[in-house]
């Protein structure tokens, strides 16, 4: 049966107007109890009154959010024309129409806000803030060299290639200085983004405590809503049911909306929740629940109008593991050529301490499951080895691994040099000798490797590190299991831009000392 033709309204008849915000507004029972959850830390309503259906979101951004992004605005401005200024004068001696100076300093005012590095969403979270940064001052780069070629300025190289690179060396450095304050701020239990987590309990708690530890990221649960709707998790009340979510986020004003694995969700609900959380503050995160992988590897497409999650395999061969491989050796060269004092001064003192030998060799496993001679100083008296049947009733390793806090075989050279890694600068002859690479799993010992799972011994795929995730993030204050972890992660998200933080932090872990014994 055709469906009759509706007549079209005649000329001059106005068509009604649709508001979008209304449709479709979740009902809300002004009667229910107030959810704990608040927009960035202030009551929705001086009233205590909730929103009626229809109002517009009162999520707004906090107080401190806008402070400190007027504060990185502030402070990426006031460097880059410092920059620019004294760059003038030393190039162009402040000539009284320097068109250089100024064209650079509107490249770069046009291309930060352009590539969204002043956005709310990428202020403080995560590498994506200097991703976002690194593009804007490239495409500051590309306009100065479009606009010397377009206006006959042919001498803009030295903008191009010296002052641009300049400002990125004052605006990285500083911003990482603002995002360490709002890390200890955070820590402290401050500048925190209100969130409400949706999903099964086991899932929702798994988040709740992963919040807590890695708080630096800025997200603190304050409610869930789960299928059975009572209780609590982790400490967290429950507030309603999955079906409910949508009225309590409006409701309670957080800022952050994670869905966390449940049977419950399905495309068509997930949808719906997003367009009923259209026109809110509130940002909507879901998990990806089949497989943990990060980073690089995953891209989203659309495919015949469905949205696909594209995970590519993972490289361990081709023009960036060459890059690398060129930039591993290289660069320990250059760390063995700086820290050659260093290296001769420990030499002396181990050598001094009790006669024995410098260097202590150990058998580990490397790329492929090849055995492999590490070098590292000797930190324990000699044949310690012998005398460890003795302590096996004092272990506190982990897995497979022997470690005891307070060693009575570690002389007092080598405790010193465990407190800040300087036993393992040797493994950077490793390093050149192509065995290891600066960043990478933490090397084994045969005896763990024949314990591994099949999952463990993707470890095995890539070379061990000099460092590594394990180094960063607690040393030998790690589970067996979270070592593996990290580990596996490291295989299967790597890139160059990893490894350019995890050797950035593994200075501040080795002078902080923290997890060495």
């Amino acid at each position: 049966m055709e469906e009759p033709v509706r007549p079209w309204p005649a000329d001059g008849v106005a068509l009604p107007r649709v508001d979008l915000r209304a449709v479709p507004a979740p009902p809300v029972d002004v009667a229910a109890p107030s959810s704990p959850g608040r927009g960035a830390g202030e009551p929705l309503d001086p009233a205590g009154v909730c929103p009626a259906e229809g109002d517009p979101p009162k999520t707004h951004a906090a107080e401190w959010e806008k402070r400190y992004r007027r504060t990185v605005i502030a402070s990426d401005l006031v460097a880059a024309c410092l920059v620019i200024a004294l760059s003038a004068f030393v190039i162009d001696r402040l000539a009284p129409h320097d068109m250089h100076a100024f064209g650079t300093a509107f490249a770069i005012l046009c291309a930060l806000p352009v590539s969204r590095a002043w956005s709310p969403r990428v202020l403080g979270e995560g590498p994506e803030e200097y991703r976002t940064l690194g593009r804007a001052l490239i495409t500051a780069a590309v306009l100065v060299a479009f606009g010397g070629l377009l206006f006959g300025a042919l001498e803009v190289q030295p903008w191009v290639f010296f002052v641009v690179p300049a400002v990125a060396l004052v605006l990285f450095p500083q911003r990482y200085v603002l995002r360490q304050i709002l890390h200890r701020r955070r820590r402290r239990g401050l500048c925190l983004l209100p969130v409400m987590a949706a999903g099964s309990a086991e899932t929702v708690a798994d988040l709740i405590k992963r919040t807590r530890t890695e708080a630096h990221v800025g997200w603190r649960v304050e409610a869930v809503c789960t299928s059975t709707g009572t209780g609590e998790i982790e400490g967290v009340p429950v507030v309603g049911r999955l079906e409910e979510l949508s009225r309590h986020v409006r409701r309670g004003g957080y800022r952050v909306v994670a869905i966390t694995g449940d049977q419950y969700w399905n495309p068509e609900r997930l949808q719906r929740l997003a367009w009923d959380l259209e026109g809110t503050s509130s940002e909507m995160v879901v998990a990806p629940v089949l497989m943990e992988v990060a980073g690089p590897r995953l891209n989203v497409s659309g495919v015949l109008g469905m949205p696909l999650l594209r995970v590519t395999a993972p490289a361990f061969t081709g023009g960036r593991r060459l890059v690398k491989e060129v930039v591993d050796r290289c660069g320990a060269a250059l760390l063995l050529a700086l820290f050659s004092p260093v290296l001769l001064a420990i030499a002396v003192a181990v050598k001094a301490g009790d006669r024995g030998p410098v260097i202590y060799r150990q058998r580990r496993i490397g790329k492929d499951g090849e055995a492999f001679t590490m070098l590292k100083f000797r930190t324990m008296v000699v044949n310690a080895h012998l005398i460890r049947n003795d302590l096996e009733t004092a272990n506190e390793g982990a897995g497979p691994l022997f470690k005891m806090k307070k060693d009575p075989r570690v002389t007092k050279v080598g405790g010193l040099l465990r407190r800040y890694s300087l036993d393992e600068l040797p493994q950077l002859f490793n390093v050149v000798a192509g065995r290891m690479s600066l960043v990478g799993p933490r090397p084994p010992l045969p005896e763990e490797t024949a314990t591994y799972a099949p999952a463990a011994r993707r470890r095995l795929l890539v070379k061990p590190g000099l460092t590594g995730l394990w180094q960063v993030s607690g040393r030998s204050d790690l589970s067996w299991d979270e070592s593996i972890r990290l580990d596996l992660r490291y295989v299967e998200d790597w890139s160059l831009a990893l490894d350019l933080v995890i050797l950035w932090k593994t200075f501040r872990a080795v002078l902080a000392g923290q997890g060495a014994y």
